[in-house]
């Protein structure tokens, strides 16, 4: 009997048990700040602002032109009067490269007129004198680690003023790595810097 008892009271204990799971009547106990909603904090947009520039390593092998013509022992100074603009000397640039030889090539720019021009390299004669014909001419230079500043002097001005000549830089494979015109007077001069890296 007493197993009955036993199998009958497991029997309704185990059936109430799963009919309060069945039980869809639940309802959940609200919390006592049940009238307060909860206030959601309006998006705030972030203040537009530009990055900032990147900061570029100064380039500590560039040569200033204003320092470079205050130089009045290797630089005449500009002599300008009303009408004439060519008597100065012209910065033509500074220029990076890896080459080990450089070839320079200049010729008239205008008509052929006599113009004469002398080259240096970091203040070195290595061309006295080029007559500048309609052809180029060139010289080849082999490149020093650091700064290497090419000067072209005008020797005269020809039949025409000023002294007008174009010219080419290459570097060792062939590739231009500058190409320009200069006027100048008499004396000036066209100063190109190459750094070689």
């Amino acid at each position: 009997m007493k197993k009955i008892f036993l199998i009958t009271a497991i029997t309704c204990f185990s059936a109430q048990i799963y009919a309060q799971e069945l039980n869809n009547k639940f309802k959940a106990i609200p919390p006592k700040d049940a009238e307060k909603k909860e206030v959601v904090p309006p998006k705030e947009t972030a203040p537009k602002e530009n990055p900032p520039a990147p900061v570029e390593k100064p380039a500590p092998l560039q040569v200033n032109p204003d320092d470079l013509f205050k130089d009045t022992n290797r630089y005449k100074q500009e002599a300008n009067v009303e009408g004439i603009f060519y008597r100065r000397n012209q910065f033509l640039g500074n220029f990076n490269t890896t080459a080990v030889t450089s070839t320079i090539m200049y010729r008239d720019a205008a008509f052929v007129d006599g113009d004469k021009v002398k080259v240096y390299l970091n203040d070195k004669v290595i061309e006295p004198e080029v007559f500048l014909t309609g052809d180029f001419k060139s010289v080849k230079i082999n490149l020093e680690k650091g700064i290497n500043k090419i000067d072209i002097e005008a020797l005269n001005e020809g039949f025409a003023s000023p002294n007008t000549a174009e010219f080419k830089v290459y570097d060792d494979k062939g590739n231009v790595i500058s190409s320009s015109e200069w006027n100048v007077g008499t004396g000036y001069k066209a100063v190109i810097v190459l750094v070689k890296e």
